[in-house]
């Protein structure tokens, strides 16, 4: 008997963990019907389509480019972070100087479309689709109002999404974005998306968030919520993060204020890739940014994104990001804070920082930059961890691992520098949402 009910204890374990797996790898999907299956199956096209086999090219490109931007700027001069923000616009970073300091930004919004680099280079959103303005804040998930953010979101065709006034919206269930080929445009609105469940990007592609706070996000009960024009479904309860990826190829999220998620602020997992997070603020919050949902999903081997000219500011504990597989560009972010580390891994992702500065706290314990979880040094000494021009303040320090050969990919015939850790406060400067006034600069 006693063989048997310790049989009965372990199935009843297996099953019980089993299904506490079930939503994160159908990503909260309660009836996983000819939809999803259909839209399963083209993600994973577009995840092959979107891989690039040689990622030390597109970090390549982006050092390049931002250099070239780059060179004009007067780098010693005293004070120009403070000045920067008093005085006429200073685009101090390669991706607003695309944009940002032209007073008819207004009319000529879909600029914004050419301006992404590193692996979401190339994102173009709604470029191509018409534009679709958000007149209502309210939220019906089953039936949404034509002028809501969801029923903007729910359109098959291309849009530029943007809003015809300042609004705080409140989702009733997380916010399920499907079709492909979406701008969301926050310029010229203080828009913030808060104190209700958070957004999924799921077998999507091509979709850019830009100019938005996220912040005090819930999780969502679930229940039946519409995710196309011509679908709803059964979903499970969201885990209430900011900004949730799943399957999803060429997403560019910029100049975002986050802040106090009830779990991840931005979460990438299941085959994501082709990801630009750039020009972000993220404050008050423990698990800032996973990529990867669990060791054993190897679709994340493909997993490639850019981390650049973020503020990882004050309130943050870890995950910035942390990462299981794939390859991340980690550059030029200023990393103010952090409470226990501020980049892991697990599952040999490779990891390339460059030009970041690196301040610790006064707390002794916490001057390490980098962890590895679950993985002895005899594991992850063979993880391709890379530390190049970074700036380290406070006695923060980062342990560099791999194979010392491979920064050598990173430095061909048209190679340039990334910019300097030194750089990264002016670099950074207007990192977050951004208070753009129609016929003024950004």
């Amino acid at each position: 008997m006693a063989v048997s009910s310790n049989i009965s204890f372990s199935l009843l374990g297996f099953f019980l963990c089993f299904m506490a797996i079930i939503p994160s790898l159908l990503a909260h999907i309660a009836e996983y019907d000819d939809y999803w299956r259909e839209r399963e199956l083209q993600a994973k096209e577009n995840l092959d389509k979107a891989y690039n086999p040689r990622p030390e090219e597109v970090a390549n490109h982006y050092n390049e480019h931002a250099a070239r931007i780059m060179m004009g700027l007067n780098s010693t001069r005293r004070g120009m972070r403070a000045k920067a923000k008093r005085g006429p616009c200073h685009a101090t970073n390669p991706i607003d100087h695309c944009w940002r300091c032209n007073r008819n930004w207004e009319k000529n919004r879909k600029r914004l479309a050419a301006c992404s680099l590193g692996f979401g280079r190339g994102t173009t959103g709604g470029k191509h689709g018409e534009f679709y303005v958000v007149t209502d804040p309210s939220d019906n998930i089953l039936d949404p109002k034509p002028g809501t953010l969801r029923h903007a979101v729910i359109q098959k065709r291309p849009l530029w999404i943007t809003f015809a006034r300042p609004m705080m919206i409140r989702l009733e269930q997380e916010l399920i974005i499907t079709t492909d080929n979406k701008t969301i445009d926050g310029r010229g609105g203080r828009v913030h998306i808060a104190y209700g469940a958070g957004i999924t990007i799921q077998y999507t592609t091509n979709i850019i968030i830009h100019n938005l706070h996220i912040h005090d996000i819930l999780p969502g009960k679930g229940g039946m919520i519409r995710d196309s024009e011509d679908h709803y479904g059964l979903r499970t309860e969201s885990d209430g993060d900011g900004i949730s990826i799943f399957g999803a190829t060429y997403v560019w999220l910029d100049h975002l204020s986050m802040y106090r998620c009830s779990d991840g602020i931005i979460d990438a997992i299941q085959g994501s890739t082709a990801i630009t997070i750039s020009n972000c603020h993220f404050t008050d919050h423990s698990d800032v940014m996973l990529f990867g949902a669990n060791d054993a999903t190897v679709l994340d081997n493909k997993m490639q994104i850019t981390v650049a000219l973020n503020i990882f500011g004050r309130g943050l504990v870890q995950r910035m990001p942390r990462c299981r597989f794939g390859f991340i560009h980690v550059v030029n972010n200023d990393y103010t804070h952090w409470l226990m580390y501020a980049i892991g891994g697990s599952s040999h992702p490779t990891i390339v920082s460059q030009g970041n500065r690196y301040k610790a706290t006064f707390e002794k314990l916490t001057k390490e930059v980098t962890v590895r979880i679950s993985a002895q040094q005899s594991v992850w000494k063979n993880w391709n961890w890379i530390s190049e021009g970074d700036l380290f303040l406070n006695d923060a320090f980062f342990i560099s691992s791999g194979d010392v050969k491979y920064i050598k990919k990173f430095h061909g015939e048209i190679w340039m520098p990334y910019r300097p850790g030194r750089l990264v406060p002016l670099l950074t400067v207007y990192s977050g949402a951004l208070g753009c006034k129609v016929g003024k600069p950004c």
